[in-house]
């Protein structure tokens, strides 16, 4: 008897922000056995990342120059991976800059480059992915968001306000996206003990980017849209949005 079963190609995985910690290791969970792009400035510098992929069995990796704050680039990124690596199935976005809160509060240029990059962005980024993959009626979408975003601390304003904008446009695409084939997954991790936070003390209630990758790598495997990590801050912020502004503005980072 003909066997008329096709396996279905889940598409080419691609990570923009192909050096983030928690893309990286993230990529490194969801492609084994499937084709791996990673995108990023300085593109030909991205051994280590290309070498994560390959020892966590990626079936190909290639690389690709990205500049995040180069808005017109966008479009031809995406249509150059799909020409050369195939059809995309899962968009990892992990690009973003923390920024220097202290020097945004008087720099104006750079607070807007904190809000260009880690908003503005993003937006125009998703915007693209989720029409090409509308059209196609499949694919997933993994957005890094932040609990800095859920309620915005006077300590980190800029870079929350940010995530905060991020946030809520991630919120409504999820809901733009419902039955059309594509899932969106909204990651909302707490302080993240990684090279971007180097420095800094950890804040209670951290995790590493290999946890983070792990919870949202089991979001998209089990069909969750929403995911908090670590997993007890959902109600911690339940509560942290009903404090009065006077206990809020004097919360430390």
């Amino acid at each position: 008897m003909e066997d008329t079963g096709a396996v279905t190609d889940p598409g080419t995985v691609v990570l923009f922000g192909g050096r983030s910690d928690i893309g990286v290791e993230l990529a490194a969970r969801i492609t084994p056995g499937r084709r791996v792009v990673l995108a990023a400035r300085r593109s030909h510098d991205l051994a280590a990342s290309v070498a994560r992929m390959e020892s966590a069995g990626a079936a190909a990796v290639g690389t690709i120059e990205f500049d995040a704050d180069d808005l017109a680039s966008h479009a031809d990124v995406l249509a150059r991976v799909e020409s050369e690596h195939g059809s995309i199935g899962t968009v990892v976005i992990a690009f973003g800059i923390l920024g220097d809160q202290g020097r945004a509060e008087t720099d104006a240029a750079h607070a807007a480059a904190i809000v260009h990059t880690d908003y503005t962005a993003h937006v125009h980024l998703l915007t693209l992915v989720a029409d090409l993959l509308r059209r196609r009626g499949s694919g997933e979408i993994v957005v890094f968001s932040s609990v800095a975003g859920v309620r915005v601390r006077r300590a980190n304003y800029v870079y929350g306000s940010a995530k905060a904008g991020l946030d809520g446009f991630a919120s409504g695409l999820q809901d733009a996206l419902h039955g059309s084939g594509v899932r969106l997954v909204l990651a909302r991790p707490g302080f993240v003990i990684g090279s971007m936070t180097e420095g800094m003390s950890p804040a209670p209630m951290s995790s590493t980017p290999e946890q983070v990758a792990d919870a949202v790598a089991t979001a998209l495997r089990t069909g969750r849209d929403t995911v908090w990590i670590p997993g007890r801050l959902r109600p911690v912020f339940a509560v942290m949005r009903l404090l009065p502004r006077a206990v809020w503005r004097r919360m430390p980072r």
